[in-house]
């Protein structure tokens, strides 16, 4: 089977639609629907039933769909693998939203050089929409993310059970410090970790904790925070907790696909996430 048709037809269940599907692979509709018609051709079933919403698959289709993942991962797989550097057995690709790199993430990566020199490390750092299409697409093994999707043929472990914490930088004289609102997610909001109620309308709103924590640090201010990362700050004096704040449960888990069980390398390097969270 063309690789080319595997990913087409993935890309189809994933958007819902043959026109997104060609924006999406920078090809032409009508290449799109070439190549699900060689594909229905060689399988002789029909796999999309096109509706005025989209297209909805077939239950041939969904049968298919299966295999058509495994093919486009293990093709990824192969692909990698042919690329393994010299002097090492093999190669793990692992994305990471970009808040989880600091610490957690980069003292993995000292881990498995010390540890496990033997396995190359392909690093992806990205938002978790676009990190969840790669492990799909196979260009990932492992995504470690605060709030994945559920995945059919995908396993999710937890990693990591981070907390939120409402932080300030001193005051001096009893002057008013501006809440900066950091979007955590839905489940963060869902929780009533939204600020506006207890601090007013924040002043600022940021997609990205690094962000919003360097932003405090040189502006003043108080927001919600990882615990291991303000914890530095809080023990060199730049800032401190608030009294009486909610704290929050914010935990990681790590995404791979249910085929990657029985690779030795994938669960070495679960196993060495897990010791380096559990490190003191």
């Amino acid at each position: 089977m063309d690789i080319d048709r595997a990913k087409t037809f993935l890309e189809i269940v994933h958007t819902g639609s043959f026109l997104k599907a060609a924006d999406r692979l920078h090809v032409t509709q009508t290449t799109v629907s070439a190549r699900i018609r060689t594909l229905e051709e060689g399988l002789g079933r029909q796999l999309f039933i096109r509706t005025r919403n989209g297209a909805a698959l077939t239950p041939a289709g969904r049968e298919f769909e299966r295999f058509a993942q495994s093919f486009v991962q293990i093709w990824e797989r192969a692909r990698q693998q042919l690329t393994v550097p010299s002097g090492r057995t093999s190669v793990v690709a692992l994305g990471g939203e970009l808040s989880l790199w600091n610490p957690l993430l980069l003292d993995w990566l000292v881990w498995m050089k010390k540890e496990l020199p033997r396995i190359a490390i392909h690093a992806h750092v990205g938002v978790p929409d676009q990190l969840l299409e790669q492990l799909r697409t196979g260009v990932l093994d492992i995504a470690v993310l605060y709030a994945p999707k559920l995945l059919p043929g995908f396993k999710v472990e937890l990693v990591e059970e981070e907390q939120l914490i409402l932080v300030r930088t001193p005051a001096h004289d009893d002057e008013p410090v501006d809440y900066v609102h950091v979007d955590w997610g839905p489940q963060f909001a869902a929780l009533g970790g939204v600020g506006s109620a207890a601090f007013g309308e924040p002043g600022l709103f940021v997609g990205l904790g690094p962000l919003g924590l360097n932003y405090i640090l040189r502006a003043g201010g108080m927001g919600y925070f990882r615990r291991g990362v303000a914890a530095p700050h809080i023990e060199a004096g730049e800032l401190e907790l608030v009294d009486g704040a909610p704290v929050f449960t914010y935990p990681a888990y790590a995404v791979y696909p249910e085929s990657a069980e029985g690779r030795d390398d994938v669960q070495e390097t679960l196993r060495g996430l897990k010791q380096v969270v559990a490190a003191p």
